[in-house]
């Protein structure tokens, strides 16, 4: 009897056993607000793409401490509006654990608030320096600041004996935050800025503004500060009219799409940058080289297009991202703090060390100057 109870036994201890499930790996929700659509495709379109690389290969390798990434990707169009609305509906109702993006400064700055009312950790990709001076608790960016670009461009016309310059932007968020930084630190390297300008971000034709320019014969050298096609305009604008003085462009030029658009024209270009786009230049010393040639190579090989440094923003907040959830699980304040306290990591835009007074943890030894030469990107050397 007490042996056919103790199998009676042993088979419901086996039943009920067979009834537990087994242990499920956690769900972390988070979200991306891309323009991957619309006027700004060329920032949202590779961000998206690179996120979602991102993503697959961090969950095919088994998640995160077991977890799964669920990554929702809003198209914003490159619309504030758009953004807003996103923003409140990722945090508000999609509960997710952080946002990376948006593609543009203006959209960013625009949602600013939402994510530091909501406690909800952002990694912006837009490179407008304001996103993170002043520091918002929740706000990060991985671009770049706009201040550090000028000081490379600055440094170079200073080399190259140029004082008097004329300045035009595009009327968006990064146009118009560029445009003010290339004003206040003009005086700083002996530069006179003789003429300044702003433009439609939806302009084709140029050619009004640039004989406008031409009138004046002290300008040595022209900047222009934009994320849109205008930045091919400008270039062929120039050309087409004969005027062959230096064209600088921002780090918003490191798409070679544009360089395509100018054709010709774009010859001569000179920009700031991150070492990304003349990655298999850098010396094997270079802490990012390796981390460069397999995101280049990942990217180029899954979506068969030229890899940007714009992609590259949104591998290193997806990436800055994993590395904090790797440290503060699916937890906002906890991942808030691992990022602000995260050192010595090295993305596409540079190595990333944060800290409470910066949120943007970049120094201005993450920008290298190029040049546009027989239609490729290059390590500029100087004239």
């Amino acid at each position: 009897m007490k042996k056919q109870l103790s199998n009676i036994f042993l088979a419901v201890a086996a039943l009920c056993l067979l009834a537990v499930p087994a242990v499920q790996a956690g769900t972390i929700k988070v979200g991306a607000i891309f323009a991957v659509t619309g006027p700004a495709s060329f920032l949202g379109g590779p961000e998206a793409r690179t996120a979602r690389m991102v993503v697959d290969e961090i969950n095919r390798k088994g998640g995160i401490n077991g977890d799964m990434i669920e990554l929702i990707v809003k198209d914003s169009g490159a619309s504030p509006e758009k953004a807003i609305s996103f923003a409140k509906q990722l945090i508000e109702e999609e509960k997710v654990l952080a946002i990376i993006g948006p593609s543009t400064s203006g959209e960013s700055m625009k949602i600013k608030k939402i994510a530091e009312q909501g406690r909800t950790p952002l990694i912006s990709c837009g490179a407008a320096e304001v996103i993170v001076n002043p520091v918002a608790r929740y706000v990060f960016k991985t671009p770049q600041k706009d201040s550090f670009a000028v000081r490379k461009i600055y440094g170079e016309m200073q080399k190259m004996g140029i004082s008097k310059i004329a300045v035009v932007a595009g009327n968006t968020g990064f146009g118009k935050a560029g445009k003010g930084q290339l004003i206040k630190i003009a005086p700083e390297y002996g530069i006179e800025i003789v003429a300044a300008e702003t433009y439609d971000k939806k302009a084709t034709d140029l050619s009004a503004l640039v004989a406008k320019l031409m009138a004046n014969k002290n300008i040595q050298a022209v900047v222009n500060w934009s994320i849109v096609p205008a930045q091919a305009i400008i270039a062929k604008n120039m050309r087409q009219a004969g005027w062959n003085v230096p064209l600088f462009q921002s780090h918003g030029f490191g798409n070679i799409k544009y360089v395509q658009a100018a054709g010709a024209a774009a010859e001569g270009i000179i920009f700031p940058a991150g070492r990304l786009l003349v990655a298999e230049s850098l010396p094997d010393s270079d802490p990012q080289k390796a981390l460069l040639l397999k995101y280049k190579k990942d990217y180029e090989s899954r979506y068969h297009e030229a890899a940007s440094t714009f992609g590259g923003h949104a591998y290193d907040a997806m990436t800055i991202l994993a590395a904090a959830i790797g440290k503060g699980g699916n937890d906002r304040d906890k991942v808030r703090d691992a990022i602000e306290g995260l050192k010595d990591f090295p993305g596409t835009g540079g190595v990333f060390s944060f800290s409470p007074e910066d949120h943007n943890g970049l120094d201005i030894s993450s920008f290298v100057m190029l040049e546009v030469k027989d239609g490729k990107f290059v390590l500029y050397h100087g004239k």
